[in-house]
């Protein structure tokens, strides 16, 4: 069920749950020790007004000796009991902002998983990999510092501003006077900031996206020697990231000196109109000191507003990045009526009436595809390059869904079908191939993790790799490089070829899957995918003659329209586009 997105503060509340009361109690602590600040001079001021300058002072040092080490004492321990509690509120926010940062991963790791492809043709790798790192420890830091810094100042100022005013509200008000000003400077701050952590953080994606494109593509870096190209490259998005940050920084410390002016106004605001105070005899040295000794609890806070409110701006710029990925809905997701089909399909795949166009695209990639596949058969797809024979095949799975038309699967909708039925019963090797940082046993049995030792040495075989994979040093539990470096790229698709048999489909869809390997291996493929142990329909894109001449039925794509159809025979006597491809594979044709 879809999420109904809340404010990025409702947000962070959802994601509290079930820490929320140790959060509230932590921040209820925070106002506590922050209520405490007042003790010590509470406690200073009573001593300096009884034992030092009050006109009694003398006769209380003889009489009241008790009360004055009671005073002493209680500013010891609530001070010892306030540090405690400080202790205890910051583990208790750290927990709850871990927990929560927890979660959030989590969900999002899930939901960019679940989505369908359109979201990774629109979403970049490297930006991903941002929102859950650097943004989500701008969330967490929201948790754990910002909200409770906030508190804090509030809880500070309000409990000074309680006892100042009960103190002197004259002298407090005239201490206050400074305080509109700041606020002002902090309120035009914010609008100055705001846009500049959102480029920040469009810079730093950017960086990122640089960098982990590169890593990947260090092959092809190193075959046209672009290496210089590419530390130019990723310098510039390093500098611009580098610049952003620096001007992000500076617009805080460009407002900084005015902040700790007027700060800084207060202890002269409280030396001149309480010293006149004093003289006047309006308070007494111990409510000056009082004053003197709580006029940080105003100042700090007021210098702390900047830092928060850039804390909150950055926090604010993660948050929407996040966000926009924690409420996205796939578009392709099972309906709330799906046909419920538990049991192996027969395999049968049909194409009524299909076209399709994807949604970024400007004309349609197929018009009105229509054929038919029984259970059991294999059916080859010809055409040449960007004719749509991918694009065809990823309807099956429902990759992506028909604009026009139904793709069927024994005689039910794709549409109508619960995702996960559906593609469990799908075997898909394509000739773009990636295999996990794992061993080649766990490589191939990554559809199936129950499946036995001797299932995959023998899919192995089926896909020509097993003779490969017993020359490796550990065999099976060779453990291959990121996306199977140190293999060839035949080797490489006949593990994934493995991979895809490995589920034992009902429908196995090869994608140009043997490109890469040698006539003889094809041949052995060609031989073994006959020879299965199980009932599969084979629906096979190939390039090569010697691939798809013994399917029971070839179709020829051109410009998104099936234009041929029938067995190898039938189309070599139809003397079309694919009597023209025989006669040039096998040397008879003209230049």
């Amino acid at each position: 069920m879809k999420k109904k997105q809340k404010s990025k503060m409702g947000w962070l509340w959802e994601n509290m749950k079930g820490y929320r009361v140790l959060y509230v109690t932590a921040i209820l602590g925070t106002v506590v020790y922050n209520v405490m600040q007042l003790t010590v001079p509470f406690v200073t001021q009573n001593l300096i007004d009884l034992f030092l300058t009050g006109d009694e002072a003398a006769a209380n040092l003889i009489n009241r000796r008790t009360l004055f080490y009671q005073l002493i004492a209680a500013m010891v321990l609530l001070t010892l009991l306030r540090t405690l509690i400080v202790y205890l509120t910051c583990m208790g926010v750290e927990h709850v902002s871990q927990k929560a940062l927890y979660r959030i991963r989590t969900y999002l790791f899930d939901k960019i998983e679940r989505q369908d492809m359109k979201f990774y043709s629109t979403f970049r790798t490297g930006d991903l990999m941002t929102r859950l790192t650097g943004d989500l420890d701008a969330v967490r830091h929201m948790i754990a510092w910002v909200l409770r810094t906030i508190t804090e100042s509030l809880a500070l100022m309000g409990a000074t501003a309680v006892y100042f005013f009960y103190m002197d509200w004259r002298l407090a008000l005239c201490l206050f006077a400074i305080s509109p000003f700041i606020f002002l400077i902090i309120i035009h701050f914010k609008n100055k900031v705001a846009p500049r952590h959102k480029a920040l953080r469009e810079k730093l994606a950017q960086m990122n996206t640089a960098a982990q494109e590169n890593i990947s593509g260090n092959r092809v870096v190193k075959a046209f020697a672009r290496e210089d190209h590419e530390i130019e490259r990723f310098d510039q998005c390093n500098t611009e990231y580098s610049q952003t940050n620096r001007r992000t920084a500076m617009t805080w410390l460009t407002y900084y000196p005015y902040v700790e002016s007027f700060a800084n106004l207060m202890p002269v605001v409280l030396l001149a109109v309480g010293g006149i105070f004093i003289i006047n005899s309006q308070i007494t040295m111990g409510e000056y000191v009082a004053f003197s000794g709580l006029i940080w609890a105003i100042a700090n806070p007021m210098r702390q507003l900047g830092n928060i409110m850039n804390e909150f701006q950055r926090f604010s710029a993660a948050a929407d990045k996040v966000m926009e990925i924690y409420y996205s809905e796939p578009e392709i997701v099972d309906k709330p009526d799906a046909v419920d089909r538990p049991e192996r399909f027969e395999g049968k795949v049909e194409f009524k009436n299909v076209s399709f166009q994807y949604a970024d695209g400007n004309l349609p990639v197929l018009h009105n595809v229509s054929f038919s596949v029984q259970p059991g058969e294999t059916v080859a797809i010809m055409g040449e390059t960007g004719c749509g024979k991918t694009s065809l095949i990823q309807l099956i799975p429902r990759f992506y869904e028909p604009t026009e038309g139904e793709v069927l699967v024994d005689g039910i909708n794709v549409h109508d079908m619960k995702l996960t039925q559906l593609r469990k019963n799908i075997g898909l090797a394509t000739q773009d191939v990636l295999l996990y940082s794992d061993t080649i046993d766990g490589n191939i049995a990554y559809g199936d993790t129950h499946i036995k030792p001797e299932e995959v040495v023998k899919f192995a075989r089926y896909s020509a790799a097993s003779d490969f994979i017993a020359r490796m040093p550990e065999g099976y539990d060779t453990i291959v490089g990121e996306r199977g470096v140190g293999l060839s790229g035949g080797q490489k698709q006949r593990i994934s070829l493995a991979r895809a048999l490995a589920v034992k489909p009902a429908i196995l869809i090869l994608d140009d899957t043997t490109s890469a390997v040698d006539m003889e291996t094809e041949k052995q493929i060609q031989h073994s995918l006959k020879e299965l142990d199980f009932p599969c329909t084979k629906i096979i894109i190939a390039q090569r003659i010697s691939t798809t001449k013994s399917a029971d039925k070839i179709l020829v794509l051109q410009d998104g329209h099936i234009t041929e159809s029938g067995t190898h025979e039938e189309l070599v006597a139809k003397k079309g586009y694919y009597y023209s491809l025989v006669k040039l594979q096998t040397g008879d044709g003209e230049e």
